[in-house]
C-alpha cells in the first residue's frame, strides 16, 4: 500500500486537489486498459467534485459509474447517492446509460438487492468465484463516528470477508454498501475529509492502535494507493503530529 496524506488550507483547496487526481487517474486507466472504473462517494463533501467533472469533456464512453453505497431509497429520494450525483454531474453529460451501475432499492428485501448487484459486478469485472473487482477509483469520506461507505461501528457489514456487497445499517436503516475487502483491491482509494468534526475519528483513524469495530475507516488499506486529502479544519491536529 502506497499512503499519502495531504492537509490542504480550505475545502475549495480539497476539491481542486481532488479533482486534479481524479483527472490524471481517469486518463490513465483509460490509456493502460482502454476504461476506467469509479465507484463515487455519497454526501456533500465530494458534490463539488462532481460538479467540477461535468465542466470537463472527457471519453465518457469510456468511464464507467459505480457507487460506494447506496440509501436504501428510490433514485429521486432527496437522500440518494445516485440522485445527487446524476443532479451534480452525471445527467450534465452525455453519459452512456449503460456505463451508468447504480446500486438496486427496488426490492423489499436489501439482501437481495445486494446479491443482484454482486452479481452485476462479477458479470462487468468478468470474475471467477471468490474473486474481487479491480476499481480503478474509489471515493470515500468518512463521518463523525468513523464509518466510511455503510460500514458503521459495531454492524454486521464489518466482519463480511467473502461478499463483494453487503447490507449496511444506520440506526436501523438497512443501506447497500461494498465490503471492506471489495474496497482495499482498488487501485486508487481517495478520502476526502472536509471539517472540524472529524478531528477526534480522525485521530483514532490514523493511531497505530484502535479498535477497527469501532472506527470502521481503519479497514480500508488497500492494496494500491490509498490518498487522504484533508482540508485544514479536518487535518490540523495530524499536521501537527
Amino acid at each position: 500500500m502506497n499512503k499519502i496524506v495531504e492537509v490542504l488550507p480550505d475545502k475549495d483547496a480539497l476539491i481542486q486537489r481532488s479533482l486534479a487526481i481524479v483527472l490524471d487517474k481517469i486518463q490513465a486507466a483509460i490509456a493502460e486498459r482502454g476504461r476506467c472504473t469509479i465507484a463515487l462517494a455519497g454526501g456533500g463533501t465530494p458534490r463539488p467534485l462532481y460538479e467540477q467533472l461535468a465542466t470537463h469533456d472527457l471519453a465518457w464512453d469510456n468511464i464507467h459509474i459505480f457507487w460506494g453505497d447506496e440509501r436504501y431509497v428510490p433514485a429521486d429520494h432527496p437522500d440518494s447517492n445516485e440522485g445527487m450525483a446524476r443532479h451534480a454531474w452525471l445527467d450534465q453529460v452525455a453519459f452512456p446509460p449503460a456505463n451508468l451501475h447504480p446500486m438496486p432499492t427496488a426490492n423489499p428485501d436489501p439482501a437481495v438487492s445486494a446479491s443482484q448487484h454482486e452479481s452485476e459486478l462479477q458479470q462487468f469485472f468478468q470474475l471467477q468465484p471468490g474473486e474481487f473487482p479491480r476499481f480503478d477509483i474509489i471515493l470515500l469520506g468518512i463521518g463523525d463516528d468513523g464509518h466510511t461507505a455503510s460500514l458503521f461501528p459495531h454492524t454486521e457489514a464489518l466482519q463480511v470477508r467473502d461478499r463483494l456487497v453487503t447490507v449496511g445499517n444506520k440506526d436501523g436503516q438497512p443501506r447497500i454498501t461494498f465490503t471492506a475487502p471489495l474496497i482495499n483491491h482498488a487501485r486508487t482509494v481517495l478520502f476526502m475529509v472536509a471539517g472540524a468534526s472529524k478531528r477526534p475519528a480522525l485521530a483514532q483513524i490514523f493511531a497505530p492502535v484502535a479498535d477497527d469495530n469501532i472506527y470502521p475507516a481503519r479497514l480500508i488499506q488497500p492494496e494500491g494507493e490509498l490518498w487522504w486529502l484533508l482540508d485544514q479544519a479536518a487535518g490540523q491536529d495530524l499536521r501537527r503530529s
